[in-house]
């Protein structure tokens, strides 16, 4: 499978794999393209921005989005969430409960970085916890390739879940901690954890 990536405005690693730096917080979303599934790692930060992603993944793939893989658990990566009714979630240990018990910190922490109070609560209220906790590694086969998802532990936040990092064998590199994904909003210069390494020399997803 090979998907016109830049057709449609997402910097291609591989034939297979893409991502694309969404505007304002600037975290980077990524996207693995099976035979059969589709992995989407973070999501975005409300409603409105994950039905954007969703909508524009659909056109790439022809597929909806089956799985979805938070790097950790700020309001810009999980939020978005919510618009992917269906799809299979995938985050470190511990992550399900802070999504959880934390939402309304997630939801100040939205707002106080300027995301709409309506588009916060909204998507606060609407947000699903991972099922599929990751406490050593995951290999999700999507047909045709493989993700492996690490958890790899707690780095710039000991007292909070650790960050996931994903990598697929044969190409696609989910980057992490100080490649892409994770950097902590509205903290300079600190990046928490976050999505990973693989075999090639490409790497995709976030901020």
């Amino acid at each position: 499978m090979d998907v016109r990536w830049e057709e449609a405005g997402w910097e291609r690693l591989t034939g297979r794999t893409g991502r694309r730096r969404l505007p304002v917080w600037d975290c980077t979303v990524g996207l693995v393209v099976g035979d059969d599934s589709v992995l989407l790692v973070d999501p975005g930060s409300c409603v409105r921005e994950g039905a954007e992603v969703r909508a524009e993944a659909e056109r790439l793939t022809g597929r909806r989005v089956t799985h979805i893989a938070f790097t950790h658990g700020h309001f810009d990566h999980v939020l978005g969430g919510a618009a992917f009714s269906g799809a299979e979630f995938f985050g470190a240990v511990g992550l399900d409960a802070l999504l959880t018990v934390g939402r309304d910190e997630l939801r100040g922490d939205a707002v106080r970085h300027g995301l709409a109070e309506a588009e916060a609560a909204e998507a606060a209220d609407l947000l699903a916890a991972p099922k599929h906790l990751v406490s050593g590694e995951w290999t999700l086969d999507l047909g045709g390739v493989q993700v492996l998802l690490a958890n790899v532990g707690p780095r710039a936040h000991p007292a909070r879940p650790g960050g996931l990092r994903a990598g697929c064998a044969g190409g696609g590199v989910l980057r992490g901690p100080r490649g892409g994904v994770g950097r902590s909003v509205g903290r300079p210069g600190r990046r928490a954890p976050a999505v990973a390494r693989g075999a090639g020399p490409a790497a995709v997803a976030g901020r």
